[in-house]
Order: C-alpha cells, then structure tokens, then sequence
C-alpha cells in the first residue's frame, strides 16, 4: 500500500528502515540549509536559490504528512481534518510562510518572515531522538519544574519588590538614573536570580547590597533544584530508548 509506505518512509526511523535514515539526514540538511542566510546581513543570489530548494522540501513533507496523517493519527477520515491543527504540523506550516516571498515581495512584513525562518529549527525535535527523550523528561517532571518555576517567579517577585522600594531612584553619586520602573527591578531581580548580573543595573545602598547578595545565593539553590531531577529522569529515558534500540 503506497500510503503505507510513505508513512514509513517520512516517519523517523521507521523499522529500521535504511530509506528512512537517509530521509531524515536530508530533512535535517535541508533545515539546517534553510536558516544559513540569517547568518548574513546582505542577500545573496545563492540564498535564494536555497530557499526555493528548502521551502519546496518543506512544502512536499508537510503534503506527505497530511496524506498519511490518518495512519498517524489513527483518527480514520476525520484525522484529515485534525493533523494542521497538531503542534507540529503547525510548526510545519509556520516553515513555510517565509517561502511566500519568493511569490510576490509583498508578503514581507517588517522582518517577520526573517524571524519565521527561526522556527524551522524547530522541526529538528522531528529528527532527533536525543531532543526527543530531552521533551519527554520535561513532559514526565513537569508538575516538579512548574513547582520550582513558581518559586523563582515569586522570590523574583518579591526581591524586585524589596529592590525598588530600598534603592533611590537616581544615583546620588552619579546622578545616574538607576531603578527608573519596576520593570528595572524585575529584570536586575531575574539576572540576580541566575547568577549572571549584567552590571548595568546594581543597588547604591547597604540594603540593597545586601539583598543583592542573597538573591544571588539563593538563585544558586534554585537554579540548582530541577538539575538532579532532570538528570536521573534523562538517565532513566535513555536506558529505556537503549533498551528499545536493542529490540529492533
């Protein structure tokens, strides 16, 4: 059955398929190919030529992807109907758009369909099993990383609160404007938070210092709490993919 067959072709390695392989080395080819251009701030003829190839990849996949979405799916005809709405035939989609400009320059809006190309990295979750296991850890702990997500939001909350009530608002040494809104505070607060600290925001004041400094410990703990979790997940994942790696 011609169905079939293209299911097992596009589809990531499918029963160990040689064929399948190498149409997944040329997806991801063609991916890779297709952002090369957002490296570059002048348009070459050539980029041109890589986005008709590329675009005209993606058009085909996401063609052969809907036509075998019922044995995806298992939906029946309905499946039709439901696959451009899944989150990567979206992703799929969203690919494509920047290939618009090669119809008519019209389409380009600001530097929207520079940024959409952006997307196309996405497709790799596609094509790789190690980003794959990398989603399903993150899908299987998600109540534990909601939980330190929360955490960090609030502590961040609450030390940019502490911040822009401590700190003057202009340096009184300088004259420099230093927490000017909230939003100053918010985003030194997150930067503290990860331990990085840009230096172009820093508190004045003894208290500000002060808050400064636990921020940035506490940021250590709790950056560091989701590191041990993920890992024995990740390390769980990949013993059970080696397993199943095994069996075919």
């Amino acid at each position: 059955m011609l169905q079939q067959k293209i299911f097992d072709l596009i589809n990531r390695d499918r029963k160990g398929m040689f064929a399948s392989r190498v149409y997944d080395w040329y997806m991801l080819v063609m991916i890779i190919a297709s952002i090369v251009p957002l490296m570059f701030i002048d348009d070459y003829p050539i980029f041109k030529v890589i986005e008709i190839v590329t675009v005209t990849a993606f058009i085909i996949d996401y063609i052969l992807r809907w036509y075998t979405s019922d044995l995806q799916l298992r939906r029946g005809r309905i499946s039709y109907l439901i696959y451009p709405f899944t989150p990567m035939a979206i992703i799929d989609l969203l690919s494509i758009l920047p290939g618009l400009n090669l119809i008519s320059p019209e389409f380009k809006l600001l530097r929207l369909t520079r940024l959409l190309k952006i997307v196309r990295l996405l497709k790799i979750v596609r094509y790789s099993d190690k980003l794959t296991i990398f989603l399903r850890v993150l899908s299987k702990e998600k109540e534990v990383l909601l939980s330190v997500l929360m955490l960090a939001l609030l502590y961040i909350f609450i030390t940019a609160l502490i911040m822009f009530n401590a700190e003057p608002h202009i340096n009184p040494l300088t004259g420099d404007e230093t927490f000017h809104s909230f939003f100053d505070a918010l985003y030194w607060a997150t930067v503290t938070l990860t331990t990085v600290g840009y230096g172009d925001l820093c508190p004045v004041t003894d208290i500000g210092r002060i808050v400064s400094m636990l921020s940035s410990l506490f940021g250590v703990a709790i950056i560091a709490l989701p590191s041990g979790v993920i890992t024995a997940s990740y390390l769980e994942e990949l013993r059970e993919y080696r397993r199943q790696r095994r069996k075919r």
